[in-house]
């Protein structure tokens, strides 16, 4: 099998399992579905039906200028220090927030 038609077979992208060639060696997970297609193909038994029936889809990394999510340090400690508060329609700022030492 073609490493493409292997690639579209377990919907990860070729350049993926490309880069494993630079290294030299694959992950375990990888060695092992190659090594059990080699032993079904032998056996004759159709190992892209038992894949295709997975429905399994193909994982697309997000890329490009996105904004990067809020960290879980400031989810946990959210700070009120510039923010603005609107009481009775007028607009304060926040005085900050003083923490025990």
């Amino acid at each position: 099998m073609s490493l493409p038609k292997f690639c579209e077979l377990i919907k990860v992208s070729d350049k993926n399992i490309q880069s494993y060639k630079k290294k030299g060696q694959v992950p375990n997970a990888i060695a092992v579905i190659v090594a059990c297609f080699a032993s079904m193909r032998e056996n004759e038994i159709d190992f892209r039906k038992i894949v295709d029936d997975l429905e399994l889809e193909k994982k697309t990394k997000e890329g490009g200028f996105k904004k990067k999510k809020e960290s879980k340090a400031k989810k946990i400690f959210p700070t009120t220090r510039n923010k603005t508060i609107k009481e009775g329609g007028a607009t304060d700022i926040a005085p900050p927030v003083i923490y025990p030492a």
